[in-house]
């Protein structure tokens, strides 16, 4: 008797082994019958031309913002360097119009120069802090 319970033991042990086995057979094998058809699709939409691939990589919306934003300080500085070494060459300039002592021109220049710095300064300054703001949210 106790050797009956140990084979029904046994072989409930292998049945359970190979139910296991079964069941991934099985799934192959489900896999193997639907695979020409799914070649078949795959190959009809390549050559029906419909076959797409999307790609997120980067907003390019917002990159060309940036380097609109750069481009334009950049360019904004440039002239300003130019005011401000004009103004500095007509110093040298002898004129009869003068304020504070030196050639009114000049100091015109220095001064639309210095304005339009400061503001360059403070507008970067502003849109800086909500870019960063705006990148926390």
């Amino acid at each position: 008797m106790a050797r009956d319970e140990s084979l029904g033991r046994i072989s409930r042990r292998q049945m359970l082994g190979s139910t296991a086995l079964i069941g991934g057979v099985v799934e192959v094998k489900e896999f193997v019958e639907k695979l020409p058809g799914r070649v078949n699709k795959i190959l009809d939409t390549i050559g029906n031309n419909e076959f797409k691939v999307d790609v997120n990589a980067i907003d390019e919306k917002i990159v060309l913002e940036g380097l609109q934003k750069v481009a334009n300080r950049i360019s904004l500085g440039l002239v300003l360097a130019a005011l401000i070494v004009g103004a500095s060459m007509l110093m040298r300039v002898e004129t009869s119009f003068k304020i504070l002592g030196y050639p009114a021109f000049a100091m015109i220049f220095f001064l639309v120069a210095a304005i339009a710095g400061g503001a360059l300064v403070v507008t970067i300054v502003m849109t800086d802090v909500k870019a960063r703001k705006k990148s926390d949210e």
